[in-house]
C-alpha cells in the first residue's frame, strides 16, 4: 500500500495546497470561483475530449460495466434513501443524501488520477462511469425534488433535463470526442496539441480548486456527514465490487478501475445541487469535507487492492 500511498500523496498534496490557500485567505472566494468555471468550461472539458476522440463508442459503452455499475450504486443510493426517511427528514432531504451516498468526485479527481495511475486504458471506463452519474443520477434527483415541490410530474420537467445535459460541458465534450473518435481521423497536429496543452491544466487546477472550496465549508450535523461519507467511500465501492465481481462478468481490469471510481470522495456538484434546491447544503458541504479528508487513505487502499487484483 506504501507505493501507491506515494503516488497518490502528490494528488492529495495539491488539495491540501488549495485548502491551505483559501483557509488563509490567499486565495479567496472569487478567485477559487473563478478557476474552478476554468477548469470545468476550458481545461477538464479538453482532457475529456481528448481521451474521447481516441476511443471507439464500443470500446466505451459496456451494457454489462453499465448494469453493474448502476445496479450497485441503485442500491446503496435506496439504502441511504431509507435511513433518511427512518431518521425523519423530508423527502429532498433524503434524495439530497442518497447523492452524496453515491456520486463521487470522478470529473476532477477521478480522471485525471485513475488515468494516470491505473493507466490510460482507464479513461473508458472512467468516462462511462461519469457519463451514468452525469445522466443518470443527476437527473433523478432534479426529478425527485422538483416532483415532489410540484406534487405532480410534467412535460416541463423533461425539457429541463434535457436542457441541462446539453448545457454540461463534460457530457458535451464526451459526445463530440466520440463524434469525433468515430470518423477514424486524427487529430490535426496544431487542434492535438492545443486539446493536450489546455487539458494539462486541468489536474493541477482542479485538484487546487477543490481543496480551495472546501476551505469555505463549515460543519453541520456531523454524525450525518459521517454516515454518508463512510457510505460514499465504503458501502459504494464495496457495493460496486461484488456486483462487478460476483454478480456481473466484467471483465477484471475494467471492474477494477470502476471500483476505484466508486472509492471517490462526495462530489462538489453535489453541493451545487443542494444549494440550488436550498436543501441541506451544510450537510452536504461537511459531507465534501470529511470524505475528502478520509479518501487519502480509503481511496489509497482500494487502488493498491485494486492493483493487486489486476497484478
Amino acid at each position: 500500500m506504501l507505493p501507491i500511498l506515494l503516488k497518490t500523496l502528490p494528488f492529495f498534496a495539491l488539495i491540501g495546497l488549495g485548502y491551505l490557500a483559501g483557509r488563509t485567505r490567499f486565495f479567496g472566494a472569487e478567485a477559487t470561483a473563478a478557476l474552478t468555471k476554468f477548469v470545468f468550461y476550458f481545461a477538464l472539458s479538453a482532457m475529456l475530449f481528448g481521451f474521447a476522440a481516441n476511443l471507439s463508442l464500443g470500446e466505451i459503452l459496456n451494457w454489462t460495466f453499465v448494469f453493474a455499475y448502476l445496479s450497485a450504486s441503485v442500491v446503496v443510493y435506496l439504502l441511504a434513501t431509507v435511513v433518511a426517511l427512518w431518521r425523519g427528514v423530508s423527502v429532498e432531504e433524503a434524495a439530497v443524501e442518497a447523492q452524496c451516498a453515491v456520486i463521487g468526485n470522478v470529473g476532477f479527481l477521478g480522471v485525471p488520477m485513475l488515468v494516470l495511475l491505473l493507466g490510460a486504458a482507464a479513461a473508458g471506463p472512467v468516462l462511462l462511469v461519469l457519463a451514468v452519474d452525469l445522466i443518470v443520477f443527476s437527473s433523478v434527483i432534479t426529478l425527485v425534488i422538483t416532483a415532489r415541490r410540484e406534487g405532480r410530474m410534467s412535460l416541463g420537467i423533461f425539457r429541463v433535463l434535457g436542457l441541462g445535459l446539453l448545457r454540461n460541458p463534460m457530457i458535451v465534450s464526451i459526445v463530440l470526442g466520440l463524434a469525433w473518435g468515430a470518423t477514424g481521423w486524427a487529430l490535426p497536429v496544431p487542434v492535438n496539441e492545443f486539446m493536450t496543452t489546455l487539458g494539462a491544466a486541468a489536474t493541477p487546477g482542479a485538484l487546487f480548486a477543490i481543496g480551495a472550496s472546501l476551505a469555505g465549508r463549515s460543519a453541520e450535523r456531523v454524525q450525518v456527514a459521517v454516515w454518508l461519507a463512510a457510505a460514499k467511500l465504503v458501502l459504494h465501492p464495496a457495493a460496486v465490487a461484488v456486483a462487478a465481481l460476483v454478480i456481473f462478468p466484467v471483465e477484471r481490469y475494467a471492474a477494477g478501475v470502476m471500483i476505484a471510481a466508486a472509492a471517490l470522495p462526495v462530489a462538489g456538484n453535489v453541493y451545487i445541487l443542494a444549494a440550488h434546491f436550498g436543501v441541506a447544503p451544510q450537510r452536504v458541504s461537511t459531507a465534501i469535507l470529511l470524505s475528502t479528508a478520509a479518501s487519502v487513505l480509503t481511496v489509497t487502499a482500494v487502488i493498491a487492492l485494486v492493483n493487486g487484483g489486476n497484478g
